[in-house]
């Protein structure tokens, strides 16, 4: 699955804020919450969301303490942002047209033929 039209750099922050997306981008929205490496692009998504808050590195005082401060930060938004990753993902979808559980029957469906395929090297391999 190629995803469909790419959004451009300044679409794509405005996605990762939670912006809608021209419909044009549907697809790749579906791709971009259900393709195999759907975890680590909502994590990337994380990231950059609380990648402002390095400003606080700026501030005046201990860069240590600062830096601690966003260390915590990072790891608070990271366990909160994982806690509910599929229910963020399938907001992302119903916000651009998709019906409520999209994203959880694809990944389904993608983790289905993995195991049939997995399975089927299994039989070759191992019963034959």
């Amino acid at each position: 699955m190629s995803g469909g039209n790419r959004p451009n750099p300044v679409l794509w922050l405005w996605y990762v804020y939670g912006g809608r997306l021209p419909e044009r981008y549907r697809e790749w929205v579906l791709h971009d919450v259900t393709c195999r490496t759907w975890a680590l692009r909502h994590i990337a998504r994380v990231f950059v969301q609380v990648s402002p808050g390095l400003l606080v590195l700026l501030l005046p005082g201990p860069l240590w303490i600062t830096a601690m401060c966003v260390v915590g930060g990072l790891l608070m938004s990271l366990l909160y942002s994982t806690s509910s990753m599929v229910e963020s993902c399938e907001t992302r979808l119903v916000k651009h047209g998709y019906p409520l559980g999209t994203g959880r029957e694809k990944r389904a469906e993608r983790q289905a033929e993995n195991d049939s395929e997995a399975w089927q090297r299994y039989v070759e391999r191992y019963r034959s």
